[in-house]
């Protein structure tokens, strides 16, 4: 794409996409003006690391490291390498490429910088986790470290959702976003690393349609009492970060991750959490609630409890109540636990989350058992299935007609998202609207465990209960390719369309050595035989025609002239 640039000859290069300068020191391609004076605190751009990454353009300057953008002349690609240089405590002196490091803080740097060395290293380890972008070098030099990592052309959640015509997303397609993004968080706290930064800025959207974390950083430079420079991410930090009482853990990361879903499904951020020590109201209103699932508004309810030792606690707990795996639908019914909001004033209805394992407070018992009463009476006199249905939350009283109406859904398209069996039985909504019931075929368009036929059409009104057949694949059916060499060609049909293959042929020529319409004993067949090839795919063989000789027949015409 560049062609592999000489480290002799990078002067005429633009310093932040590394394409050649042809008009002058802006460049044409990235609209960069390459004249800027860079800060003296970082690296001088066209500076070379390891004899191999020419360092461009300040990325930006996060709490432990800067990023720069580079070029890694023996991948001939764009990267992004990031230098150690924790803020408040590290900086560079002008005309020098060593790190200064304040004196009272020496010692702990240097432990400080054994932690992310250690961080990237087993981020590199983990380059195949589809929710990381790609690290493959870490090294030492200039008195720090440096991390070295794949450039992608992304774009963040943050600016995606605003970009969102209402501001926000409906479930299924962050269903789609999210749900990757947690085995690579699991695979994370497995291996020792809490983000403790995640917001809509950090996970980024990639051409490939995958959603992945960026802005790691050392686990000593995220919380508030840490000597090194600390940002809250208002609505996404959680307590623990903020108060030294409490311990970062993966349920930090849940807090987050839920903070960010919550972000996605409702428009706006949730209350940061200090604020909602003394005031724990996350609202969402009616109109966006009766489009969530109800197991997903309890999911994030569990992830975003304010104490951490209350929060959910593993990133597969916290899974399986977004799928509304089976032991947390059967937990769940046992226990509900919605918790019933003051009134507000507003005109329009709010619903709140569940609060999981957190016991009423006192003060409001008497209250709070006074409302669950009047609706219960009210709800059991109107529509008792309903409540059953909805947890009991947003609860409206419907009309005569409502309840004498039947209830009516229109059917989603399971086949265009790429569904597995799993996916829509852990889909809570979909189970109550239809019977769903599945059976399974080859197929060779469809991976195998994805759904490729519905037995309703996608976007017909079917009322509540009807049943849904849907048609999983089996992958792609194989049969090993017979021998049918030296059979006759009617022998030969027989025995490939016995198995599912079609046939076509092609005459080949008969010095008179072999029997015309038999197919060719050695390599006379495509695929190969002893091949395992997918049935119903076309087999050619090549058969001999009949003998043809060069003697020629004599003449019957008469040569005699007139």
């Amino acid at each position: 794409m560049y062609g592999v640039i000489d480290l002799k000859d990078i002067d005429n290069l633009c310093m932040n996409c590394f394409r050649e300068l042809t008009n002058g020191s802006v460049c044409e391609n990235c609209s960069y003006d390459n004249d800027l004076q860079a800060d003296t605190m970082y690296l001088q751009p066209k500076t070379v690391l390891a004899e191999r990454y020419v360092i461009g353009n300040v990325v930006v300057h996060e709490s432990d490291a800067v990023v720069y953008r580079a070029y890694d002349t023996q991948l001939d690609a764009v990267v992004n390498v990031r230098e150690f240089l924790p803020k408040g405590i590290a900086n560079r002196l002008e005309g020098n490429v060593e790190v200064h490091i304040r004196e009272r803080y020496r010692q702990n740097y240097e432990k400080y910088k054994a932690s992310f060395i250690n961080l990237w290293t087993t981020i590199i380890k983990m380059r195949s986790l589809s929710a990381v972008i790609p690290t493959f070098d870490v090294f030492e030099l200039n008195g720090t470290a440096y991390a070295v990592s794949e450039y992608m052309e992304t774009i963040t959640l943050r600016e995606f959702l605003l970009r969102s015509p209402d501001g926000n997303i409906l479930w299924d397609q962050a269903r789609l976003m999210f749900m990757p993004v947690l085995t690579t968080l699991e695979a994370l706290h497995n291996n020792g690393i809490i983000h403790g930064a995640i917001c809509p800025d950090h996970l980024v959207l990639c051409r490939d349609g995958k959603m992945r974390l960026k802005s790691f950083c050392i686990s000593e430079a995220n919380t508030v009492s840490s000597e090194l420079e600390f940002s809250p991410n208002e609505g996404y930090t959680a307590l623990e970060q903020y108060d030294n009482h409490h311990s970062m853990c993966p349920a930090t990361d849940i807090y987050a991750f839920s903070a960010c879903i919550f972000r996605a499904l409702v428009g706006q951020n949730p209350p940061d959490a200090k604020s909602r020590e003394t005031n724990d109201k996350l609202m969402i209103p009616n109109t966006i609630a009766e489009k969530i699932p109800t197991h997903t508004i309890k999911a994030l309810g569990g992830g975003l409890q304010i104490y951490p030792e209350r929060r959910t606690k593993t990133v597969e707990a916290f899974r399986e109540q977004l799928n509304a795996a089976p032991a947390v639908v059967a937990a769940a019914a046992q226990k509900e636990n919605a918790v019933i909001q003051d009134p507000v004033e507003e005109e329009e209805h709010y619903r709140g989350y569940p609060d999981y394992d957190v016991p009423k407070q006192k003060s409001k018992g008497p209250k709070i058992a006074i409302a669950i009463l009047a609706i219960l009476i009210v709800a059991a006199a109107i529509a008792g299935a309903y409540i059953l249905k909805n947890g009991g939350i947003g609860l409206q009283e419907p009309s005569e007609t409502a309840v004498s109406a039947k209830t009516t859904y229109a059917v989603p398209d399971f086949i265009t998202e790429g569904y597995t069996q799993s996916d829509i039985e852990n889909n809570g909504a979909w189970n109550k609207q239809f019977t769903i019931s599945f059976v399974s075929d080859y197929s060779k368009d469809t991976d195998e465990g994805i759904v490729f036929k519905q037995s309703v059409s996608s976007g017909e009104t079917v009322e509540e209960g009807t049943e849904i057949v849907l048609t999983v694949s089996k992958g792609v059916k194989t049969e090993k390719l017979p021998n049918v060499g030296g059979l006759t060609l009617e022998e030969a049909k027989q025995k490939l369309e016995k198995l599912g293959f079609t046939v076509s042929t092609v005459e080949i020529y008969n010095d008179g050595g072999y029997t015309p319409n038999t197919v060719k004993a050695n390599y006379g067949m495509a695929p190969q035989y002893g091949d395992d090839v997918a049935v119903g795919e076309e087999i050619i063989l090549q058969v001999y025609g009949e003998t043809v000789t060069t003697t020629q027949p004599e003449s019957t015409e008469d040569t005699n002239e007139e």
